[in-house]
């Protein structure tokens, strides 16, 4: 088995038997996940902020840290893989909670989500699932042969999205 690491602003995709694509300690980030079932192709971004309006130079180099970069990014490695239109993928999302903010202030992970459905929208897509808000890290997993997404959190245990 493969294991493709997906750290902070990373974007992992892969269409090879026997790999997981897998992103760990999702706090406010979002786990964006793409399935295209037809292809065995699956993609994870690990989107940290809603937009790269003050940040292009990050952007270039962690395409998905920023939701409005991360999403049409994925759109293009995914037509690499053959899907020629939208509806041929599967989305979706986990992470967006809110954590170290007991007051309100900043609402990262709120406004991750609701940046990342707001791009997704753009295209025509939306998340079928999702595992969002709430106040608990998580980390997730995405097989390529199956395309079962996988989340867990400490204590918690584990779960299917």
């Amino acid at each position: 088995m493969e294991l493709i690491n997906v750290g902070v602003g990373e974007i992992g995709v892969s269409n090879k038997p026997g790999t997981v694509v897998k992103t760990y300690a999702l706090g406010s980030c979002v786990a964006l996940i793409f399935i295209a079932p037809k292809l065995n192709a699956v993609g994870m971004a690990h989107i940290a902020l809603p937009e790269s309006t003050y940040a292009n130079g990050k952007a270039k180099s962690l395409p998905g840290y920023f939701a409005d970069v991360a999403i049409p990014h994925l759109i293009e490695k995914f037509k690499a893989f053959g899907v020629k239109k939208n509806s041929e993928v599967i989305v979706k999302m986990t992470g967006g909670a809110k954590i170290m903010d007991p007051d309100e202030r900043f609402n990262i992970g709120k406004r991750n989500v609701l940046a990342a459905k707001k791009m997704l929208w753009k295209y025509k897509l939306g998340a079928i699932a999702e595992d969002v808000g709430k106040n608990f890290s998580r980390t997730v997993s995405v097989s390529v042969d199956t395309g079962k997404i996988t989340v867990s959190s400490p204590g918690r245990g584990e779960w299917n999205i």
